[in-house]
């Protein structure tokens, strides 16, 4: 198959990279020192089973440039996502189909919004990943999971070739019959591991070991998982119970959205705690813990 990668950042440069390696077509779209180095280098991956390099790489910052693929993995920052979906409409094909990778849930929209409904499947990644150098991506867990599925029904055949892709890349990939459920039950401890993290500026390891952030942390949770009900989504009855138990046995992070609070850079806190807040007042949820958070991280959204 034929794929772009829409944000070579670290859960986009280590997919591509390795259905590359696997001897798939993929095309990157990066910018400055990372696209440079790309080109000029490849791309090196410092994996938990050994390092390689793909190289050379196909690499551009000019989407136009590509022609048509089978397949797109939007991994840009929520922020970007729909400047982004106008970027590649020339990537697409009758069949091309692009899968959203993102943080929050309502990426599958956004991009539907600029192309049309049924061209779009909603994933979800477990791997930790980032840009070590420029041209270099770190991947620093053991988690290689990736699932997506259709937005309205049962995993297509055309989701089920994807995910045929990236086994064949030594991926652990698996389809869903149940996007919205997918995306929800990751979404309630992103919420909340992103918000906290960045609210203390703390790690989780930090937060499971206070008795008070403990408990702000835990309202989070409970927070997310009654909007999501509200919204009909089909929550498991022991997701708040999965994530606590998350918490306290997977070693402490510092999600993304404090990492870039940091580094001073745009949040995509709006798609986060803002979600949280929004929805909640559109299903008259309380989400006061989601509502402060998204309160005090505002000042910071433009970095």
């Amino acid at each position: 198959m034929r794929f772009t990668i829409m944000g070579a950042g670290g859960v986009g440069g280590y997919y591509g990279a390795r259905l590359a390696q696997a001897g798939e077509e993929v095309v990157f779209i990066a910018r400055g020192d990372h696209l440079a180095a790309m080109q000029a280098n490849g791309l090196t991956i410092h994996d938990r089973d050994g390092d390689f390099t793909i190289s050379p790489v196909s690499a551009t910052d000019d989407a136009s440039s590509i022609g048509p693929v089978d397949a797109v993995l939007m991994c840009v920052k929520l922020y970007d996502t729909e400047k982004a979906t106008r970027q590649i409409k020339p990537l697409l094909g009758p069949d091309s189909v692009i899968v959203t990778l993102q943080n929050g849930v309502e990426a599958p929209e956004i991009v539907s919004n600029v192309i049309g409904p049924g061209r779009t499947l909603g994933g979800a990644t477990y791997i930790s990943a980032t840009i070590e150098a420029p041209g270099a991506i770190r991947r620093n867990n053991d988690l290689t999971r990736i699932e997506f599925g259709e937005p309205d029904g049962p995993a297509s055949d055309r989701a089920k070739a994807l995910s045929d892709c990236f086994k064949a890349a030594g991926l652990d990939a698996s389809t869903v019959d149940d996007m919205a459920a997918l995306l929800w039950s990751k979404f309630v401890l992103l919420a909340a591991n992103s918000g906290m993290t960045a609210l203390t500026r703390q790690s989780t390891g930090a937060i499971r070991e206070d008795s008070v952030m403990r408990e702000a942390y835990l309202a989070a949770l409970r927070e997310v998982i009654a909007v999501g009900r509200a919204r009909g989504i089909a929550l498991a009855d022991d997701i708040e119970q999965n994530c606590i138990n998350w918490l306290d046995t997977n070693a402490p992070i510092k999600a993304s959205l404090l990492v870039d609070l940091e580094r001073n850079r745009r949040l995509e806190v709006a798609w986060l705690s803002g979600a949280v807040h929004r929805f909640g007042e559109e299903y008259v949820v309380p989400t006061p813990t989601h509502t402060a958070i998204y309160a005090a991280l505002r000042p910071f959204e433009n970095g």
